[in-house]
């Protein structure tokens, strides 16, 4: 490995050969969960050193060589370690194994866009928030590249809840992710009902979606119906009231999987998704604000606890996950924030949390 590090560092030219070289020996020294590609640290500052002085490394020690004999296998593992930001920023651009390696299917099963949030302000009409060119064209370009080494091999999406989309990247993103099974998009605002729709009949293979909660949600429900024939697992971010339930009940009966954690959730609608939803299995209520409203004149009221029918209707599921806990951490801030969560408050990545294994992320 030296001695391609050093005969390579010879030939190459540019900034991104650079700082590959340098992610590459930085990842080979930090690999401790493989002993065949790890070194030790103080082994690769050497090697680094050694590059940087003027004739390199002794000229015994010296095997001319060129990057396309360091096997591919080695290099996929190494940029399995990089975020995307790294994945892009050039590597693929060192030589033609570099690329070959970046275009690894393997690399590209999952595309996290989780750590990267929209530069935006909220505004006061439609759709409620302005996201600064800039920030636009650095998702455009990351879209771009991303979407170009993945070869159409992308099968889970994940944006941030601060990451704005447009139509025209929904889009194109869409077009080059043909076999995706899973979106996680909690931040709907610069998506028009066509976008959303134009994506959903390109994705034929979607089984799980991640959304938040929408005013008029039979348009997407119905599309999802006649387009996704393998669609069975569906997580709502936000209030889920009893027309919500009455479209998925209408459209998705057969759903195996759903979660509304952290929700505001009458007693009423979860009834009705026991009683009508035969085919589900997992259902996920934990940390919801559950309100009872009971008949006029008297005020609804929050339930600090399920009673007996609820749990009886809910024993026929495989999983029926539930948190009412005044001690609760999330059970409270969902109370606080009165079953709308307001996820910038807290900690990062803590609205990738779900107790449906499946649905964390």
């Amino acid at each position: 490995m030296r001695e391609i590090l050093e005969a390579n560092s010879q030939d190459s030219s540019g900034s991104d050969a650079s700082v590959a070289i340098k992610w590459l020996v930085y990842s080979l020294a930090n690999n401790s969960q493989n002993p065949h590609l790890s070194l030790r640290f103080g082994d690769a500052v050497k090697v680094l050193g050694d590059i940087g002085k003027p004739g390199g490394m002794e000229e015994s020690d010296r095997v001319a060589r060129r990057w396309e004999d360091l096997d591919i296998d080695i290099l996929v593992k190494i940029f399995q370690s990089f975020d995307i930001y790294q994945l892009t920023s050039g590597i693929a651009q060192v030589c033609s194994s570099w690329r070959m390696a970046c275009c690894d299917p393997l690399l590209w099963r999952t595309l996290d866009l989780s750590m990267m949030k929209s530069n935006f302000i909220k505004i006061p009409l439609e759709p409620y928030v302005y996201v600064d060119a800039r920030s636009d064209r650095t998702l455009t370009r990351l879209l771009k590249t991303s979407l170009s080494l993945s070869q159409g091999n992308i099968m889970t999406l994940i944006f941030h809840f601060n990451l704005y989309v447009s139509d025209d990247q929904l889009t194109y993103t869409a077009e080059r992710c043909p076999h995706l099974r899973r979106l996680v998009m909690p931040a709907w605002n610069r998506i028009k009902k066509t976008g959303i729709c134009k994506a959903i009949r390109m994705w034929k293979d979607l089984e799980s979606l991640t959304m938040p909660s929408i005013a008029n949600p039979p348009y997407l429900l119905e599309e999802i119906a006649n387009n996704c024939k393998n669609f069975s697992e569906l997580k709502v971010m936000g209030p889920f009231d009893n027309f919500f339930a009455a479209t998925i009940i209408m459209y998705l009966p057969n759903i195996r999987v759903l979660s509304l954690r952290c929700s505001m959730l009458v007693k009423d609608t979860l009834i009705s998704i026991l009683d009508e939803l035969r085919n589900l299995e997992v259902l996920n209520i934990s940390h919801c604000l559950l309100i009872e409203i009971p008949p006029p004149p008297a005020p609804r009221r929050i339930m600090r606890e399920l009673d007996q029918s609820i749990l009886e209707k809910a024993s026929r599921l495989r999983e029926f996950l539930t948190c009412m806990n005044d001690s609760c951490s999330m059970c409270q801030r969902t109370r606080n924030d009165e079953g709308l969560m307001r996820w910038y408050k807290y900690e990062e990545g803590v609205w990738k949390a779900d107790e449906v294994s499946s649905l964390s992320l």
